[in-house]
């Protein structure tokens, strides 16, 4: 499994967790629900911003891979 496939199930996962909906995560991380759905399935082309502050709400970090 690639790291960004990896990144998206510990997005929904957290998520799932946390008791939030995708809009309820879109809210909180000032980002649209479109967004969070594109995290979730590793598709499209978030700008870092977006995943950084995703990361921010669901108390996760983002580490440099080598």
């Amino acid at each position: 499994m690639d790291t960004v496939s990896s990144l998206a199930m510990e997005i929904r996962r957290a998520r799932k967790e946390s008791g939030l909906t995708q809009g309820e995560l879109a809210d909180l991380a000032g980002v649209s629900e479109r967004t969070i759905r594109a995290l979730e399935t590793a598709t499209g082309n978030p700008s870092l911003r977006a995943v950084v502050s995703v990361l921010n709400v669901l108390g996760l970090k983002l580490g440099a891979g080598r």
